[in-house]
C-alpha cells in the first residue's frame, strides 16, 4: 500500500484548503491511503535549542508520519502573499532532520483570488527544494476561484479540477502502484 501524507497548511475548520485534502483522499484509487495530517496546530513554535526535548511529542509524531509517508502532498492557502506562520513552522521542525530527502511531494496552492495563491505556491516550492524534496512539476497546482470549485460539504463541483487533481496525485504515486486514468 502507497501511503499519502496530505497537509492542509490552514487551521480554520471550514477552509477550502481542508476540504480539498478530503476531497483528494477521495480520490485515491484502490492500494493508495492518503492519510491526513491534522496535528499542524499542536506543534510549538520552532526554537532550535528545544531539539531532542522529551516534551516535543507532537514534533516526533510529525517527524514520524512524514518518514512513514511515500509521499507528502500539500495544499495550502495564501496570506499576505507567503505561506501560512503555522505551514511554515511546520517545515521548520524539520528542515534539518531529512524527512524531504528525495520524498515525492505535491504542492498545491487553492484561493479565492484569480492568482490561486501562486505567490504561497513558489514560496512553499522553493522551500521544500531545499529540503531536498523531489517535487516534479507535474506535482504543482494553483487553483483560482476555489470556492466555487468545491461546496462547503468538501464535494468538488469542477470536473476540470477534479482531473488536475487525480494528475497531482498520480505525479506521487510510483508507476508500478499507479491504476487510474485521469479520466476516471
Amino acid at each position: 500500500m502507497t501511503t499519502i501524507l496530505a497537509v492542509s497548511g490552514s487551521l480554520r475548520s471550514q477552509s477550502s484548503n481542508t476540504r480539498l485534502v478530503q476531497a483528494i483522499a477521495g480520490l485515491a484509487p484502490p492500494g493508495i491511503k492518503v492519510e491526513i495530517y491534522n496535528g499542524i496546530a499542536q506543534l510549538p513554535h520552532f526554537n532550535p535549542e528545544l531539539e531532542g526535548e522529551p516534551d516535543l511529542v507532537a514534533v516526533e509524531q510529525w517527524r514520524t508520519q512524514l518518514q512513514a509517508a511515500d509521499g507528502v502532498l500539500f495544499c495550502t492557502p495564501e496570506y499576505a502573499h507567503g505561506v501560512p506562520g503555522t505551514l511554515k513552522n511546520a517545515l521548520d521542525w524539520i528542515v534539518s532532520s531529512g524527512e524531504f530527502m528525495h520524498k515525492p511531494t505535491a504542492v498545491i496552492s487553492a484561493s479565492p483570488s484569480p492568482d490561486g495563491g501562486d505567490k504561497a505556491n513558489a514560496s512553499l516550492v522553493q522551500t521544500l527544494r531545499v529540503m531536498m524534496a523531489d517535487i516534479q512539476e507535474e506535482a504543482i497546482l494553483c487553483i483560482p476561484a476555489i470556492s466555487a470549485k468545491i461546496n462547503a460539504e468538501g464535494k468538488l463541483t469542477d470536473t476540470s479540477t477534479e482531473i488536475a487533481l487525480r494528475s497531482v496525485l498520480q505525479a506521487l504515486i510510483p508507476e508500478e502502484d499507479c491504476i487510474f486514468s485521469l479520466d476516471s
